[in-house]
């Protein structure tokens, strides 16, 4: 399991349990169990990740979520891009500190 304290964002703190990697196919499941993400409506959110080969030499990550609502709660579309966007937004710090840090992943 990951725990995290978020400074600076709009959650205080989240949880991630790993579900599968695997190293063969490029792939990787987690699910965020506890933390402000989840609010008093979702049981759990789960992501299918999965890399490929890019043409240019580089990577392309392809992630697939997943919403387990409580009762009868429906997330609204503008709900789910606006995650998305934070999501995308953690990726971008993440490939801006691994393409300036290359030795950090060897």
């Amino acid at each position: 399991m990951l725990s995290f304290l978020c400074a600076g964002g709009d959650f205080k703190s989240v949880k991630y349990r790993i579900d599968e990697l695997n190293k063969e196919t490029y792939t990787y499941s987690y699910t965020l169990i506890e933390g402000d993400a989840l609010v008093d409506k979702l049981e759990k959110i789960t992501y299918d990740v999965k890399l490929e080969q890019s043409p240019d030499g580089g990577s392309i990550s392809k992630v697939t979520s997943k919403y387990y609502t409580m009762g009868d709660f429906m997330l609204k579309e503008e709900e789910i891009k606006a995650g998305k966007e934070k999501v995308m937004a953690i990726y971008k710090v993440v490939e801006a500190y691994l393409l300036q840090n290359p030795n950090a992943y060897v």
